[in-house]
This record gives structure tokens, C-alpha cells and sequence, in this order.
């Protein structure tokens, strides 16, 4: 190697190499390649080759991928050196503990300039780094702005590999897991990382001259943080490097599932309609009628029920759809037909939310003008395979045919049984100095929206009993996900242990739905004094519709 000063990267490799052997020692195999470097001169020196590796760079010229698909080359180049299903999810084990201890080495040592052709992959899977030719935050400006604005190198292709697809799954807990404990690893070594490179700041190396530099390091470490602290900050720097990409994925997938399309000649079709249904296998449509809204609390946060009349005589049906079945109906019929042959379609943003049931009568209302208006209007609209496909009955409206279909008075409010919901939250809970903390983890396998849609998961608990409702507590909103994670800690603070012994913590799981009321997803009863609170308590407990926890 000739022209670059390899000082800085025998540094670098050598702080990595010890940071690896702390996880190690500690059980945690971060399965990381570190290769051997020697400077035997100014601008010389000899880098060890690791054989069976390609730059990112290179494997995705290679696939060649543009668009929205740029996220598979990482997964699809893995799979086509590991055909073997095993071999294929050894390598992507190995991606994830790797990718794991490049994201937190790279940041604590603030190494900088980094780019698909310095990032390389083995076929094996490990994923490692190279050239370290900047570090300790000394990022490469352009202009006046870093061009370094993520705080480390983790890009949707690799969330791609680590998810086994383009959805959030509870593999990605996972790498957010592993993360988190080797960053807090190496934070109980803070003294020895800055001991060492404090050795080095006479040595010429123009990155690392003077405190400033150290405490690049210092400021990474935040050694005055709790273990809990620090891993909610680490989580929210994975998903700030995601960033504006994962945001571009979330609307590539959410139009893909709105869209529904097979082919470029495809028809739109109802993303919660299983099959299409056309005028003629389900008879004519004479008339529709907008009955009332009902308040459920799942699958959704209300249904509107409408009377279906045929041509043929006392062929009546009900069938329930919520407001935003409506409004994808007439999205779908906007890309078929222009805007002068349909109705307008009510405004889906109320001003407020205490008055749900008012905001629910004035679209009622709305929807019924709506609806009328679609059956009486140009043939080619009316008669479509779309309108025919909505007011089709679903298996839900055959399941609730058997019900009572006798309009209810205005001002009644009601719940159905939520039944088994499905789901788990991971909890660490403890209790120390009269506080009890709550830091909610992850949460995996959530049921999708009657829609089909992802919801927007977020959690909320209250400390029972609380008539008073002062005990409320609530994480961030995670975004189109059946599996968030949050590493959020909540706490409760003035409570004696005695105090303790008879509460309950009630720990709901909803869906924020902006104007709407929001949809309870799933919850869980944990009785205080069935966990013996003396030592932290780790564990998934499972989601239902009532009753208590279950580690």
C-alpha cells in the first residue's frame, strides 16, 4: 500500500480488536473481521487481503438494481453464495452480529467518510469496514456540512437482510438487542479507551492532537448514563440512521399494498376484499342506505352499516365498512375513471376528538350522499367491478348477520369482545429507591388492521388501581409495523414498596389513528407482587383482550 498513512488505521484496528475482546470475555461474540495493517514508512505500509469479500459497491452495480428494489442486492447476492436454506440463515446470523459491532465500534470511534466502497461483505456474511483514514468525528465537509449526517452506517439494504424482507420483523429486536448490549459493554470500559488514546496524542497523528479529540470519545461513551438510558439513546440513533430511507421505504410498501397491482395492465382491487365480485354474479343494485355508525374497539374504531337492496324482491343485505374502507374505495375509483363522474368525497380531518360520536353522525350523513350518489351515477361507474366488490357481504358481515340489526339509540356506547389478539411485549421491569421502571423493549407478531394495513403501534399503562387516571404513561408511536421497538423507559416514581404490593400494572397496546379514536390492538394485567422485584425481571408477556400476564 503506497500514499496513505496507515498510523490512523493500525490505531483503529487495534481499539476494535480490544473492543472485540471485551465482548468476547463478557460471552458476546460480535463475529467481526479485523484484519492485520502495518505502517513500515511515511505513505507505506502492508494490509492483509480477506479473501471471499466484495465492497457494497460492487455487489450492487452487479445486480444492477434501481428503484424501489434497491434494497435486495445484499439479501439476493448472500442467497446466491449460500443456496443451502441452513448456509443462508448462518450467513444472515452472521451479518447481524457483525453489522451489530460495526455500527457501535464506528461510532464510538467516530469514523467518518464512510461509503459503499469502504464497506465490504465475506460470503459468509460478515460485514466489516476498511480505510480509516478519518476518525474521532472528523467527517469530510462539503461545502460547510458534514457529509457524514448519520451517526453510523445502517441503510435499508442491510435492514433488508437483518428483517428477511421489507418489513420490520422481530429478527431486527434482535440486532436493536445486540447493539445496545455491546454498546453498554464497552461504556464500563470508558477509562481504558481513553487511557489509550490519551497515550497517543503525541504521535503525530493529525486526527487525535489534543483534548478535543478525546472527548469525541467521552461525549460517545456518555459514561454518566444508566445502562437503560443508553440503550434508549442507541436505539433512537439505529433508527435516525434509517432515516429519510426507511420513510421511502414505509411509502413504497404502503403504495404496493394500496395499489395491489399485479401487472401494468392489473385492475385496482380492495386491499380488504378477498375476491371481485361484478354485477353479474351478485345481481343489480337498486338502492343503498347508510343505517348507522357502530363503536367497536377491534379490529377497528368504528363500522358504518349499510343496507344493500337487489333488484330481485326482499334480496336485502348489511354489510359493515369503516370510513377508510370508504375512502379507498374512492382512491381506487379515481385511478379508473376522471373526477367530473364521481361524487366529492367527505373530508376525512375533523377539528377535535372529544366529539367522536357527533364527528360519526356528521359523516354518517356525508358517507350516505356519497354512496347514493355512486349508484346514480354514469353507468360505467355505477355498474363497476370495484362498487360491486365493496358492497359485497365479507365473512365478517355474514358474522354478524346473526346479530341484532335494530338501529340503537344515539348516545349508546359499547365494546365488543375482544377475544384472543395475539402478540407479545418484552418487558424489563425493576424497582429500586421507591421507583418502579418499566422499560418497554420490543413487541412481535401484532395482527394487522382490518384493513390490512399496519398499524401505528404505540404503548400506554397505568398503574391500577387509579381512579383518577394520574398513573398514565406513554411511549413514542412507532410507524406501519406489527413488530416495533421502542427501548423506552417509563417511570413511577413516590411508591412504597407496601404501595406496591397491591397494584397492578395495566399495559395497553392501541394504534394511533390522528382524528380517530384510537384502536386498542391488545393488552395486559401484571399483579406486582406475583414478580419478585428485589432483581430486574426480563421477559416477553403475552397480549390479550383481559386478564393477567404471563412471562
Amino acid at each position: 500500500q503506497c500514499g496513505d498513512d496507515l498510523r490512523q488505521d493500525m490505531l483503529t484496528l487495534q481499539m476494535i480488536r480490544i473492543m472485540n475482546k471485551i465482548w468476547v470475555q463478557e460471552g458476546l461474540d460480535m463475529r467481526m473481521v479485523i484484519f492485520r495493517c502495518f505502517s513500515t514508512g511515511r505513505g507505506r505500509g502492508m494490509v492483509e487481503m480477506i479473501p471471499n469479500a466484495e465492497t457494497l459497491r460492487k455487489i450492487q452495480v452487479e445486480h444492477g438494481v434501481t428503484g424501489s428494489f434497491k434494497d435486495r442486492p445484499l439479501a439476493d447476492w448472500l442467497q446466491k453464495h449460500n443456496p443451502e436454506e441452513d448456509e443462508y440463515e448462518k450467513a444472515v446470523e452472521n451479518f447481524i452480529y457483525s453489522c451489530a459491532g460495526c455500527c457501535v465500534a464506528t461510532y464510538v470511534l467516530g469514523i467518518c467518510d464512510r461509503h459503499n466502497d469502504n464497506i465490504m461483505l465475506k460470503t459468509t456474511g460478515h460485514m466489516f469496514h476498511i480505510d480509516f483514514g478519518r476518525f474521532l468525528g472528523h467527517a469530510q465537509m462539503f461545502g460547510n456540512i458534514k457529509r457524514d449526517r448519520a451517526p453510523f452506517v445502517f441503510t435499508s439494504d442491510m435492514a433488508y437482510v437483518i428483517n428477511g424482507g421489507d418489513k420490520p420483523s422481530s429478527r431486527f429486536h434482535d440486532f436493536v438487542d445486540l447493539c445496545c448490549q455491546a454498546y453498554n459493554l464497552i461504556r464500563k470500559h470508558t477509562h481504558l479507551f481513553l487511557n489509550l488514546l490519551g497515550l497517543m496524542l503525541s504521535c503525530g497523528i493529525p486526527e487525535l492532537s489534543d483534548l478535543e479529540d478525546l472527548k469525541y470519545v467521552y461525549d460517545a461513551l456518555r459514561p454518566q448514563d444508566s445502562d437503560a438510558d443508553a440503550t434508549t439513546y442507541f436505539t433512537r440513533l439505529i433508527e435516525s440512521s434509517l432515516g429519510s430511507v426507511a420513510t421511502k421505504l414505509n411509502f413504497f410498501i404502503h403504495n404496493l399494498a394500496q395499489m395491489k397491482f399485479t401487472g401494468s395492465d392489473a385492475r385496482p382491487a380492495l386491499s380488504f376484499a378477498p375476491r371481485t365480485h361484478t354485477l353479474k354474479t351478485s345481481g343489480r343494485i337498486r338502492d343503498v342506505f347508510l343505517c348507522r355508525h357502530e363503536r367497536v374497539f377491534n379490529p377497528s374504531k368504528g363500522t358504518y352499516v349499510v343496507k344493500v337492496q337487489r333488484d330481485n324482491p326482499g334480496e336485502v343485505t348489511f354489510v359493515q365498512r369503516t370510513f377508510e374502507e370508504f375512502q379507498e374505495l374512492h382512491n381506487k375509483l379515481r385511478l379508473l375513471f376522471p373526477s367530473s363522474l364521481l361524487p366529492s368525497f367527505p373530508s376525512r380531518f375533523v377539528i377535535g376528538r372529544s366529539r367522536g360520536e357527533a364527528v360519526a353522525e356528521r359523516r354518517k350523513e356525508e358517507l350516505n350522499g356519497y354512496i347514493w350518489h355512486l349508484i346514480h351515477a354514469a353507468p360505467e361507474v355505477a355498474e363497476c367491478d370495484l362498487i360491486y366488490t365493496f358492497f359485497h357481504p365479507l365473512p365478517r358481515d355474514e358474522k354478524a348477520a346473526g346479530t341484532n340489526l335494530t338501529p340503537k339509540p344515539a348516545d349508546a356506547t359499547w365494546a365488543r369482545s375482544l377475544g384472543k389478539v395475539g402478540g407479545e411485549v418484552k418487558l424489563s421491569i425493576s424497582y429500586k429507591n421507591n421507583k418502579l421502571f418499566i422499560m418497554v423493549m420490543h413487541i412481535r407478531g401484532l395482527p394487522p388492521l382490518q384493513d390490512g394495513n399496519d398499524p401505528d403501534p404505540y404503548v400506554k399503562t397505568y398503574l391500577l388501581p387509579d381512579p383518577q387516571k394520574t398513573t398514565k404513561r406513554k411511549t413514542k408511536v412507532a410507524r406501519k409495523t406489527c413488530n416495533p421497538t421502542y427501548n423506552e423507559m417509563l417511570v413511577y416514581d413516590g411508591i412504597p414498596r407496601g404501595d406496591l404490593e397491591q397494584r397492578e400494572l395495566r399495559l395497553s397496546v392501541l394504534s394511533e389513528e390522528g382524528f380517530w379514536e384510537n384502536i386498542l390492538l391488545g393488552e395486559v394485567g401484571i399483579r406486582l407482587r406475583d414478580l419478585d422485584l428485589a432483581q430486574e425481571k426480563m421477559g416477553w408477556f403475552a397480549l390479550g383482550s383481559r386478564g393477567h400476564g404471563t412471562l
